[in-house]
């Protein structure tokens, strides 16, 4: 389980998260579920994960995965990896694109698999030939130029050794010097000893001169040995010098391959964990596999897992990633065969989650992609209807996923429609009894309470004529409403829904221009939810992105404008280079708008306009291509 843990925290930190939604996470009405912010699933939001509060890794908390509710906790936030906006896009991308089947992918995949044999432990391993494949697969456009990265690593690794092995010669040479000048100073002090005090005086003895010649037989001595102890002073300390040269560039070459080494695991990039593991060892013969990591990314390492930060744990770790994401695979083909979707495409979502880049994932056809893709988008639809509480559409996808996928659980998505009209109905019922007792304020309150419940219920036009029974009064709503829709104030017609409705329950024509309306505003106020739940993440550039189509296609409404310009303004570098770009290919100025575009692309990755703006700008400077 907590293995699972830290594949999935890998895979969020490499990517940034899961699936579209699906149904599972659909909360009841009254709960307003949003189709792509975090809180909008029934286990997001606020949901806790497992209890657990892990402080460290960029923020409050590691990234921490709880199994049972598919929740995910990082950085002091909590949402479904099944319910956000970044990995859905990624996700979507990859149900669309085509499977890597041709030349070059299995020519990639056969140039790693020989790398990974010639370097496999055992008589026949070839470092010098692993390493002269490793620039040719990082030629290949899925490498991504990591076998490059490696194989500067282990030249690295090389001449870190040739400067380790010229110290050893420096030292040795050190080494014959200091027995020279220990032999030197030696016989200097044997030299100066040979002679004899002075004699004279009485006795033969003068004490004075004895002394005096003592004193400068030691000058002597210390004028000829001083030079020797000087360099024998400093052979030392340049030997302990070199010494700290071999053991810190040692050192330094083991921190970087390794850093290299965990890049490559939160990477996902499993294949080269495993290759760069094997370089490492050969690499380094001292046994020494203890991972030299600090601060988050060990915390993130021993936490997560459970286990100690050591070469082989991520070896081991990358092999079970490979087995599990293959299983993944395995059980996606499997539930397709029984038409089960639901449980397909979540297995095909934690395989890409965890081995975006491995070739089980990369081969999957196009054609059964797909299949998730159009489930994934019935899901989608699904969370829409009822966001927008649009329930008769709701019940009808419902009925489609239940004859596309087998395995799909109405449960959830049908008590969010039955309480929603059950809590209508009921709003409508109290409505009729104010009518019949004339309690105008009860009336028009409850059949407001059972609009916001349900704005599209076909039994609201029976109660709402009641409202409405002197003629003066219906006629006044009746002439606003061909006033406001003079004006194209929308938002003041959406704003008093309730009055119109009733008005226009014996007007069928009026009733179609008024459906019109608050459809159109429907879609304006599902805009407005999603941008401000995408801006409460601080993705300002996804929210200005979210409303931009829609405001163009409804210019008139102002509060839509406001949270426009506000956007605006908060992702104003990326809203500066997209509409640069955009007026420069207007004017045919291809380049610069492509540069343009690639900025905004930068700026805001997951852009759906800088994306489709470089596909039309390509396409105009090749357009053969």
């Amino acid at each position: 389980m907590r293995t699972l843990s830290l594949f999935l925290a890998v895979g969020c930190c490499g990517l940034t998260t899961l699936q579209a939604q699906t149904a599972d996470s659909v909360a009841p009405a009254s709960s307003s579920p949003g189709a792509s912010a975090p809180a909008a699933s029934a286990s997001g939001g606020n949901a806790t994960a497992g209890g657990a509060s892990k402080q460290g890794t960029l923020g409050n908390d590691l990234p921490f995965f709880d199994p049972g509710n598919e929740v995910l906790s990082w950085d002091g936030k909590k949402w479904n990896i099944n319910d956000n906006r970044i990995f859905r896009a990624r996700f979507e991308k990859y149900l669309n694109a085509e499977e890597e089947t041709g030349v070059e992918d299995e020519a990639y995949r056969k140039a790693l698999a020989e790398i990974m044999e010639k370097i496999t432990p055992g008589p026949k391993i070839n470092l010098d030939e692993a390493w002269s494949l490793l620039p040719k697969a990082s030629k290949y456009r899925i490498d991504a130029n990591l076998c490059d990265s490696l194989a500067n690593a282990v030249y690295t690794v090389w001449l870190s050794k040739r400067e380790v092995d010229r110290l050893d010669r420096a030292n040795d040479s050190l080494e014959k010097e200091r027995e020279t000048m220990e032999w030197n100073a030696r016989s200097a002090v044997e030299d100066i000893s040979l002679g004899s005090a002075p004699k004279g005086g009485k006795n033969g003895a003068n004490p004075e001169a004895a002394k005096q010649w003592s004193k400068e037989q030691d000058m002597k001595r210390d004028l000829r040995v001083q030079p020797y102890i000087k360099r024998l002073a400093e052979i030392e300390a340049l030997s302990k010098l070199n010494v700290a040269k071999q053991n810190a560039s040692e050192l330094q070459a083991k921190v970087e391959f390794q850093a290299l080494i965990v890049q490559f695991f939160f990477q996902r990039r499993f294949q080269h964990v495993v290759i760069a593991s094997r370089f490492y060892r050969t690499l380094f013969g001292d046994g020494d596999t203890q991972l030299k990591l600090k601060g988050d990314a060990k915390k993130l390492l021993t936490d997560a897992s459970g286990l100690p930060p050591t070469l082989s744990v991520l070896d081991s770790l990358a092999n079970e990633a490979m087995r599990d994401v293959q299983e993944g695979i395995d059980a996606y083909n499997f539930l397709l065969t029984k038409n089960e979707l639901n449980s397909a495409t979540q297995r095909l979502a934690e395989a890409f989650a965890v081995g975006e880049y491995m070739p089980s994932v990369r081969t999957v056809t196009r054609e059964k992609k797909r299949r998730a893709l159009e489930f994934t988008q019935k899901t989608n639809q699904l969370l829409a209807a009822i966001e927008v509480k649009d329930y008769d559409r709701a019940e009808k996808i419902v009925k489609d996923l239940e004859t596309t996928a087998k395995d799909f659980d109405n449960s959830k998505p049908m008590a969010a429609i039955e309480t929603a009209r059950t809590v209508s109905a009921l709003h409508l019922a109290k409505a009729k009894n104010a009518a019949v007792s004339g309690d105008r304020i009860t009336l028009e309150n409850e059949l407001k309470a059972a609009m916001e419940i349900w704005p599209r219920n076909p039994a609201l036009s029976e109660v709402s004529g009641a409202i409405f029974s002197q003629t003066d009064v219906q006629q006044q709503a009746l002439s606003d409403l061909e006033r406001l829709l003079s004006q194209k104030n929308y938002r003041q017609i959406f704003d008093d829904k309730v009055r119109f409705i009733a008005a226009t329950a014996l007007f069928p024509d009026k009733q179609e221009k008024l459906r019109v309306v608050l459809d159109k505003m429907q879609t304006v106020e599902a805009a407005i939810i999603r941008a401000n739940e995408v801006a409460k993440r601080g993705d300002y550039a996804g929210a200005w992105e979210s409303v931009e189509g829609v405001a163009k296609a409804n210019p008139e409404d102002i509060k839509l404008n406001q949270l426009r310009a506000d956007l605006t303004t908060q992702a104003a570098e990326f809203v500066r280079s997209l509409r640069t770009a955009q007026d420069l290919e207007e004017k045919k100025q291809y380049g610069s708008s492509l540069a343009w575009y690639l900025k905004a692309q930068q700026l805001y990755p997951a852009s759906d306009f800088a994306h489709d703006g470089i596909d039309r700008v390509v396409k105009n400077i090749l357009p053969d291509s």
